[in-house]
């Protein structure tokens, strides 16, 4: 395995380079942003929910987090559908919807009404999170990552109307576990972000006070860890997915697999408090610090950069948000839950 010298707390430096002074650039060229390619509220929205994690921001994570905020906010419509796409100018080139951003956007928002830095942002946040969770979407994706908002807001504020109604209706779009003991998964295949949607049900179980959702969450975590290790280390999800019999290592590999992973497997701990679930943390940093199927270090322990994809000679050297961002929730967590 390669190791890395890893930092006690996560590093921001190359989230703060990929950001100007609107929002965070999507892509970059190895470590250089590329503007040409404009800002999505997919990544603004994890950047939101990720530095909202941090206790004691520094007054550079409080600037982003004001950036990232207001550049989510201007996305949401009046209808509550929201923008996704922003050109370099400031012109958004979409139409609003309610795709997979919008449930980022409300994930997001959530999270900065519960613990931004301020009680101005915090009270922004709510409003936006208010408007935008009177729509649903038809897509399952969309609603799992709403259904992270809506949880999140309802362990800060449990009388929370809106977010109770989403939360509910969002676990009736995730669907039940398959009949199928050896593919219990709600879906045919697996795609992206699959701990995204364990992390939805266990949220959903624990302030709904489901267990059947608890448990059919904790049944679907053991079943994605056991389908996503190989040869004792993780070996996720690729582009392409994976299905029944299909059998690993393949790539294009994901950062954002392994650190929604990561995620649900945290939630799973804070749940139950039962020890085993911390495996999967370490499991998820231990595929960035290059034990995977490549044996390639996975990040840039100095700047906190995260490279783009797993391959099978190596990696993408390219440092985009999307990779970053999962490197820097996955170091928050081992950071938090297995070395703080």
């Amino acid at each position: 395995m390669i190791t890395a010298p890893t930092s006690l707390r996560p590093v921001f430096d190359h989230l703060a380079r990929l950001t100007d002074d609107r929002a965070l650039f999507e892509h970059a060229l190895h470590t250089d942003p590329r503007p040409e390619h404009g800002y999505c509220i997919d990544d603004a929205a994890r950047a939101l929910a990720v530095i909202c994690r941090e206790s004691d921001p520094s007054t550079q994570l409080v600037e982003l987090t004001e950036r990232y905020l207001s550049f989510t906010l201007s996305a949401v419509q009046p209808d509550g559908s929201c923008h996704n796409r922003m050109n370099v100018a400031g012109n958004w080139t979409d139409a609003s919807g309610v795709g997979d951003w919008w449930g980022r956007a409300l994930w997001g928002l959530s999270a900065a009404a519960c613990r931004a830095p301020t009680s101005d942002m915090r009270a922004r946040a709510l409003t936006g999170f208010r408007l935008a969770a009177a729509r649903r979407s038809p897509h399952q994706r969309a609603m799992t990552f709403a259904a992270l908002g809506a949880g999140e807001l309802l362990l800060a504020r449990p009388g929370e109307a809106s977010a109770r109604t989403l939360l509910r209706d969002c676990v009736t779009a995730i669907g039940p576990a398959s009949v199928d003991p050896a593919w219990p998964w709600p879906q045919p295949r697996l795609t992206y972000a699959n701990g995204s949607v364990v992390e939805a049900l266990l949220l959903a179980g624990q302030v709904l006070a489901d267990g059947g959702i608890g448990v059919q969450a904790l049944t679907l975590l053991e079943f994605l860890l056991a389908t996503e290790t190989h040869d004792g280390h993780l070996s996720v999800t690729p582009v392409g997915g994976r299905g029944p019999g299909e059998r690993p290592p393949a790539f294009d590999q994901q950062p954002i697999e392994v650190a929604t992973l990561a995620d649900a497997c945290a939630r799973a701990f804070e749940v139950t408090g039962d020890s085993r679930w911390l495996e999967g943390v370490r499991s998820a940093w231990s595929w960035f610090l290059g034990n995977n199927d490549s044996m390639t270090l996975m990040y840039d322990p100095t700047t906190g950069g995260g490279y783009d994809g797993l391959e099978r000679g190596g990696r993408n050297a390219n440092q985009g948000a999307e990779s970053t961002l999962a490197v820097l929730s996955t170091h928050q967590h081992v950071h938090r839950l297995v070395h703080g």
